[in-house]
């Protein structure tokens, strides 16, 4: 039976991360099936080119940091105080919620004051990343107490992995209420699919967000080892985030007119810079909360072709090395610059991007990420 299912997150396509499109694919796969479904989000940064086409995507102008993130108390704040209203005032018989924690908590509000079911999207347990990166420890006290007052809340926790759900089960989350649907990327808008006029250049990429928990400086300061051995090749360095001001100055100190930083592009353009990069870049710092997360910028490069130098921690790691998709390495400044001369040494033919993509396909789309997670919806 049709439902009105609401969406609530201040990320959506087409913002670049992993919940934009993870929520996107959702809502694609809702409509699909016959339900009637609305988003309350975010407007996106400038320039942004907004397409909506076939969905009920409602957005409202927020703060952003200077690096165009909503990121901080006071930029959340400016999308959940009126995501209060604007909920209020939109019938729903499920509401899906992404985090942080404060959208959580505005929604459990609402949705009991409405008698409506929510269903919170777990990709990650903000308390436990809080502590990671050394927050106040009354405020990771106060952050734990309403993550867990907003997941107890919700009719069933969504985890994106194993690791998520094990950091579920430590805020004292029942076992029961939690369901892992898996980890995915959009393989429609990365892909691989040879052309005659994709050129192979000698780059490499990372694509995504730059924040602590990522620690990109490891990149430019082991590219900057070896850019004298490869005089003809790039770091491209594509998105936002709070570090890259300081990364763009690491840049300019170690390696001038080597490393280029662009803006979030569109899944598209991301998708062809992979196609044709001789590796691209992901990464999860170790010790700052985030040991069990999952880089999807690492699949999303895989799904255009693109093998993966990734440096530090996560179930990425492992993976990578399982199925010869590139280079997992230790958080080495050594061991990262070993792997970047080997993939500019010996850049991937037609025939390997094409295994890489398909196997991505096989087991990472984030459209059977969506089939499942609609199953939990449909079932309760």
């Amino acid at each position: 039976m049709p439902q009105r299912i609401t969406i609530v997150s201040r990320l959506f396509r087409p913002e670049a991360g992993a919940a934009a499109y993870r929520l996107g694919a959702l809502a694609d796969e809702l409509t699909t099936q016959g339900h009637h479904v609305r988003v309350l989000t975010t407007v996106p940064p400038k320039g942004t080119r907004i397409d909506d086409a076939g969905l009920d995507v409602r957005r409202w102008p927020v703060l952003r940091d200077k690096g165009g993130n909503v990121r901080g108390y006071v930029q959340y704040l400016s999308y959940d105080i009126p995501l209060l209203f604007r909920l209020l005032f939109t019938k729903s018989d499920v509401v899906v919620v992404e985090p942080p924690t404060t959208t959580g908590v505005v929604s459990r509000i609402v949705c009991a004051l409405r008698r409506t079911p929510y269903f919170h999207y777990s990709a990650d347990v903000v308390s436990t990343a809080a502590e990671g990166i050394g927050v106040n420890r009354t405020v990771v006290r106060a952050l734990k107490f309403l993550e867990r007052w907003v997941l107890n809340g919700a009719r069933r926790i969504i985890a994106v992995s194993d690791g998520v759900k094990k950091d579920l089960l430590s805020l004292g989350v029942p076992e029961d209420r939690i369901t892992i649907v898996g980890v995915g990327i959009d393989t429609t808008r990365f892909d691989f699919t040879p052309n005659d006029e994709q050129t192979p250049a000698k780059k490499l990429v990372y694509g995504g967000t730059m924040s602590e928990i990522h620690g990109a400086a490891i990149f430019i300061r082991s590219f900057a080892r070896i850019a004298d051995k490869h005089p003809d090749a790039t770091l491209l360095m594509i998105g936002q985030g709070v570090d890259v001001p300081a990364l763009k100055d690491l840049a300019n100190d170690l390696a001038p007119g080597k490393v280029e930083f662009r803006p979030p592009q569109s899944a598209e353009h991301l998708s062809n810079e992979f196609s044709t990069a001789s590796a691209a870049l992901a990464s999860v710092k170790p010790g700052v909360g985030y040991d069990f997360a999952f880089a999807t910028k690492a699949l999303s490069s895989l799904s255009a072709g693109a093998p993966v130098i990734y440096a530090g921690v996560g179930p990425m790691a492992s993976i990578i090395r399982d199925n010869d998709l590139g280079w997992a390495v230790e958080w080495d400044d050594d061991a990262v610059s070993e792997a970047m001369d080997r993939a500019l040494t010996d850049s991937p033919d037609t025939a390997r991007r094409v295994a890489l993509s398909q196997w991505v396909k096989r087991n990472h789309s984030l459209q059977t990420v969506a089939t499942n997670t609609v199953d939990i919806l449909d079932q309760e």
